[in-house]
């Protein structure tokens, strides 16, 4: 089948530059990877940009056969360039244009991206999530907020932003700055103090749940998930155990409030769900990554991995998730009925 990657890494194919830049990226050793694991499951792939010219590159690469059927799927690696809620750009140019891809749709990704909205959501679902409240200014009233608090710009991932404020007189200056560099309100939500597990998701209908992870602070003071961390560039970055231990009782439970996040907000085919347990056993869902990152250093790979996938296999079984979601079989029955039609039409 051919298989076009898409992510973004030339950020100059726009009309304009407009808008919030999108800060963070697939690096390119982790793209190469997942190019050769789909080459590895026997598929034609090609790179794509995710910009304005990306619908010239794939109508060239898979066009449509005479039926207007789809000749090709995407993978899509693509954080978007910018303006407001990124990830939806490519998945909604790929919606207008006829073709299927892998991930999330724009509403999956648009609603997950949002943290007050995934919070709402969760809420009326019964899923547990820490206390907040939405400021512009920081001088809002915090309500019944117990400190510290978490103040975090609503509409970024990778942690970006994220600061932990211990004190009412400090809140004013991290809500401003946050309003200021990303032009956003922030989010400030009680600081649960306790474990942190991320809990990987594969599938549809009723999701595969990974075996969980935790990330252990061990001795450090800064008991969160930092941007620092998630680049690698932390001075004690936290080590990822997994499997978890964790009681089967509270893990079926985390497992439960992860499926029930990911249908909330409408996220398709991976994702990956973040949860503090409190000291007396509580969780409480920070927020789902409907774009989880598959470095090879990344909770939802070690879960895979823990799992018994190897990354080829992961990769390949992301696609054929899609697949399946798309066209109600497999890749490689499809695969097998379009021979079977080739053959028959050959014979007649």
């Amino acid at each position: 089948m051919r298989v076009a990657v898409v992510w973004n890494n030339d950020h100059t194919g726009v009309i304009n530059r407009f808008g919030q830049l999108c800060p963070e990226k697939y690096g390119r050793r982790t793209v190469e990877y997942v190019m050769a694991a789909l080459r590895e499951g026997g598929h034609e792939t090609l790179l794509c940009e995710g910009d304005k010219g990306l619908l010239t590159t794939l109508e060239r690469f898979m066009p449509a056969d005479p039926h207007g059927r789809p000749s090709g799927i995407v993978f899509n690696m693509a954080y978007g360039i910018q303006g407001e809620c990124r990830y939806t750009h490519v998945p909604a140019m790929l919606e207008l244009a006829g073709i299927p891809y892998t991930g999330s749709s724009p509403l999956g990704h648009g609603l997950a991206l949002d943290k007050v909205i995934t919070k709402r959501l969760i809420r009326d679902r019964g899923v547990p999530t820490p206390n907040f409240r939405v400021m512009r200014h920081g001088t809002e009233s915090t309500g019944d907020l117990r400190f510290p608090v978490v103040v975090k710009p609503v509409h970024e991932s990778t942690s970006f932003g994220l600061q932990l404020v211990y004190e009412p007189v400090r809140l004013r200056e991290a809500v401003e700055q946050i309003v200021t560099e990303y032009a956003q309100d922030a989010l400030v939500e009680e600081y649960i103090e306790g474990r942190e597990i991320c809990v990987a998701l594969l599938g549809n209908g009723e999701p595969e749940t990974l075996p969980l992870v935790e990330q252990d602070f061990g001795e450090r003071e800064t008991r969160l998930i930092t941007w620092e961390d998630k680049m690698h560039m932390g001075a004690a970055e936290p080590q990822k155990i997994c499997p978890a231990q964790i009681g089967s009782s509270l893990a079926n439970l985390l497992r439960d409030i992860s499926v029930a996040t990911f249908r909330a907000c409408q996220c398709r085919d991976y994702a990956r769900v973040d949860i503090r347990i409190d000291p007396s056993g509580r969780p409480f869902v920070l927020e789902i990554n409907s774009m989880a990152a598959l470095g090879m250093s990344a909770s939802y790979i070690l879960a895979a991995k823990t799992a018994g996938y190897s990354f080829p296999g992961l990769v390949n079984r992301i696609l054929d998730v899609a697949h399946t979601r798309y066209f109600g079989i497999g890749i490689s029955e499809a695969e097998q009925a379009a021979s079977r039609d080739r053959i028959y039409s050959a014979v007649g």
